[in-house]
């Protein structure tokens, strides 16, 4: 059976089936709604069912009951059980053209720690694909399973991207990178996807990173140095380890060279290596140490579910952080046999 949504204050309605979440239904219609991890993890695809029954997309965890009583729900699991209105944060017409497959060849692998490889792939010569800062991409190994991964590259270096492989054991891709991916392989490519990325504003940027949630980050201060921006932009990068922050001395050095940056490693194992200068504990309650209040700011989280789940609950609640400043991608991981 197929329902019509229609959007609340907008001229824009589309067909949804009966087993299609409202969001998949959106996509499928040409529209694009805020959306990240599409799990039901990350919030980005909040809305409200204005009038009209639907199922699931409680969001257990991340929509309090305040909000589940005013009807919202996460769009990305909602299903529609008749004709829906529903109120959204934003909603546009999709490019057909904005996302392009690329087959991509390997230039290097770098183990830039014991468990993360950096992947940085080339486009074919004379191939320039736009994306956002902080975007992601689908990578799809030989079977056709698809996995993806944010780029850390800038925007304006568009001719091919970095990606940040956290090695998981037993990880399919994992398995698939070590034994099978070597410098001038082919890997097929579509991009770009995800409605993380900087927002224009003149508000402070806290962004705040978990292990290879780095990747986007660094994409985002890389463009915002390429583009000459000024907007105060703090990083808080939390790993578990002092050499599991592979890249410290990239942020390092951006703290050194830009005013508007400021660097705050994290580490959450205990005992702390002996010299360590940096802060400890979980990475998003360092944040809560140092802002009384997050109402003025906005908040770019990227990483571990765990994470963004404890990071929205406490800015939010706690620090005054307006729920729609709150930007998130959610690295969910992927079954190993999937």
């Amino acid at each position: 059976m197929q329902y019509t949504i229609r959007i609340d204050q907008r001229d824009i309605e589309f067909p949804c089936d009966a087993g299609q979440s409202v969001l998949d239904g959106a996509l499928a219609a040409g529209y694009e709604i805020p959306y990240s991890c599409r799990t039901g993890i990350c919030g980005s695809c909040r809305g409200r069912i204005v009038g009209g029954e639907s199922r699931g997309g409680t969001g257990e965890g991340v929509l309090g009951d305040e909000e589940r009583r005013d009807g919202h729900v996460l769009l990305c699991q909602a299903k529609p059980c008749s004709d829906l209105q529903v109120a959204v944060r934003d909603i546009a017409r999709r490019d057909p053209q904005a996302s392009k497959t690329v087959a991509a060849k390997v230039y290097r692998l770098t183990r830039a720690a014991h468990d993360v490889t950096v992947l940085q792939l080339r486009f074919p010569a004379g191939t320039r694909v736009r994306f956002k800062a902080g975007q992601y991409l689908h990578v799809q190994m030989e079977d056709g399973t698809i996995r993806h991964f944010s780029m850390a590259n800038a925007p304006q270096q568009n001719d091919g991207v970095e990606l940040h492989v956290r090695h998981v054991p037993g990880g399919k891709f994992s398995e698939y990178l070590a034994s099978s991916v070597s410098t001038g392989q082919i890997l097929d490519v579509s991009l770009p996807y995800g409605d993380f990325y900087l927002r224009d504003s003149d508000k402070p940027a806290v962004l705040v990173a978990s292990g290879t949630g780095f990747a986007p980050i660094k994409s985002v201060v890389e463009d915002a140095v390429k583009r000459k921006l000024s907007r105060p932009m703090t990083l808080y990068w939390g790993t578990r380890r002092a050499e599991d922050m592979y890249m410290a001395d990239l942020p390092r050095k951006w703290a050194d060279k830009y005013p508007w940056f400021k660097f705050v490693p994290v580490l959450s194992d205990d005992p702390v290596p002996e010299g360590w200068d940096g802060r400890t504990g979980f990475v998003h309650q360092a944040v809560l140490d140092d802002y009384a209040s997050l109402a003025d700011c906005e908040v770019y989280a990227c990483g571990a579910p765990a994470m963004i789940s404890a990071a929205r609950q406490s800015f939010v609640h706690d620090r005054g952080l307006p729920q729609d400043a709150f930007y998130c991608d959610a690295f969910v991981p992927m079954a190993a046999a999937a």
